[in-house]
């Protein structure tokens, strides 16, 4: 047999109810809670029961007639208590409505004390607050108001002070951010002027360095100049110029033969171009003393050259051939042959007298002749003459040329 039993929110243990309570109306009952059936061997439901709601307040007359039931709510399960009940769950939910926690008699007895001695301290200390306005006991004397009233003016003067101090401090603060807000100013224009200073800084460098590697080149210039300056000085331009040997019988004057004979023969091209070899090298010797020609101007001009008479009518005297020569008529070439002897002659006596020069042969300009160490003379000329004493007289004046070239080295050497 099923029966309601009620749990003390505070204990949790059953209370006990009056036979009134017992046997009250179903329909008065459902603003009062939601039952939850339970068995004669108090165990619950898992879907019909709820767990007591804890209360440590005091509770009014009124909660005492309303509590949590726990029992059977077949007979409530019309639509209206359904109805009712949902409308109450959103109240708990929303906060519009308090759940009544029913509480046994010790733990109504226990808030009930409880609640007194709190009312009792509270009338206590509203005795003493109410006697404490009435008498208007204060613990200040006169000389605690003088004091207080000292200390009041000194406030007050300090609060003066420290007014002006302020306001001082306001005047140096607007000082300071403008003189901050200046140094920002010229701390930019100085950060202007030192990016303008670093480009024109940077530019400046780049034209040094362009300038230096301009210098160093026209030194590396100087320096290979220099060199080959000093080279050109310690070169002995004669004989690196004009190179003198003998082929046998024939003299050669660089690589070209001065002169023919029957078992070797020499083309007149060759010795044509030996001449202008010759004649070249008498000029440069005449020019190195400062000689000038008195009666004839040697012209060198390789394979054509020739002197020019400075008496007279000026005739060119050609000092080439081409083989084909009449004896009968005017050689002009043996003609060349003897100017040629005659300034030979001249530079050979301007070099004896003034820097020593010893030729190793004597040169007779007047009869066209070239006397060797011997004491036989050699003539110059074809006309009248054989190839043998035309070539001999050729390497004599070979010879007194290359007497002459290391003459003039030696002379430039100690220079």
């Amino acid at each position: 047999m099923s029966s309601l039993r009620f749990l003390c929110q505070r204990c949790s243990q059953p209370l006990k109810l009056s036979p009134s309570s017992v046997h009250a109306d179903p329909r008065a009952q459902e603003g009062r809670g939601t039952p939850t059936k339970q068995t004669e061997s108090g165990g619950r439901r898992p879907g019909n029961s709820r767990r007591p709601l804890p209360g440590s307040g005091p509770v009014s007359q009124e909660s005492t007639s309303r509590f949590t039931l726990v029992g059977d709510l077949v007979s409530l399960r019309s639509l209206g208590s359904i109805q009712k009940v949902t409308a109450d769950i959103f109240d708990f939910i929303s906060g519009h409505r308090e759940v009544d926690q029913p509480l046994c008699e010790e733990c109504t007895d226990g808030l009930l004390h409880e609640a007194d001695a709190q009312i009792v301290l509270a009338q206590l200390d509203t005795e003493r607050y109410q006697s404490c306005l009435e008498t208007r006991v204060l613990v200040q004397d006169q000389g605690e108001g003088d004091a207080l009233r000292r200390e009041l003016q000194g406030l007050e003067l300090e609060e003066a002070r420290l007014v002006q101090e302020l306001e001082g401090l306001d005047e140096d603060w607007a000082r300071a951010a403008a003189g901050l807000r200046a140094a920002r100013a010229h701390g930019e224009e100085l950060r202007q002027r030192d990016a303008q200073h670093q480009r024109d800084y940077s530019a400046l460098k780049l034209a040094q360095l362009e300038l230096l590697d301009q210098v160093q080149s026209v030194e590396n210039q100087l320096q290979y100049a220099q060199a080959q300056l000093h080279r050109l000085r310690s070169t002995d331009i004669f004989r690196a110029t004009f190179e003198i040997r003998e082929e046998g019988p024939v003299g050669v004057i660089n690589d070209l033969r001065l002169g023919c004979l029957p078992r070797a023969r020499v083309g007149w091209p060759e010795i044509n171009a030996a001449w202008g070899q010759v004649a070249l090298l008498l000029l440069a010797l005449a020019h190195s003393i400062g000689l000038r020609f008195q009666r004839y101007q040697l012209v060198p001009c390789g394979g054509h050259s020739y002197l020019k008479t400075l008496t007279g009518d000026g005739a060119l005297l050609p000092l080439f051939s081409d083989g084909r020569h009449n004896v009968f008529l005017d050689n002009k070439f043996d003609q060349a042959m003897v100017a040629f002897l005659d300034c030979l002659q001249q530079f050979q006596d301007e070099a004896a007298r003034g820097e020593g020069l010893r030729p190793p042969y004597r040169v007779r300009a007047a009869a066209g002749l070239l006397e060797d160490g011997h004491g036989e003379s050699c003539p110059i000329r074809l006309h009248l003459n054989t190839e043998e004493q035309w070539t001999k007289a050729l390497r004599l004046v070979l010879r007194n040329l290359k007497c002459g070239l290391a003459w003039a080295s030696a002379k430039h050497r100690r220079k």
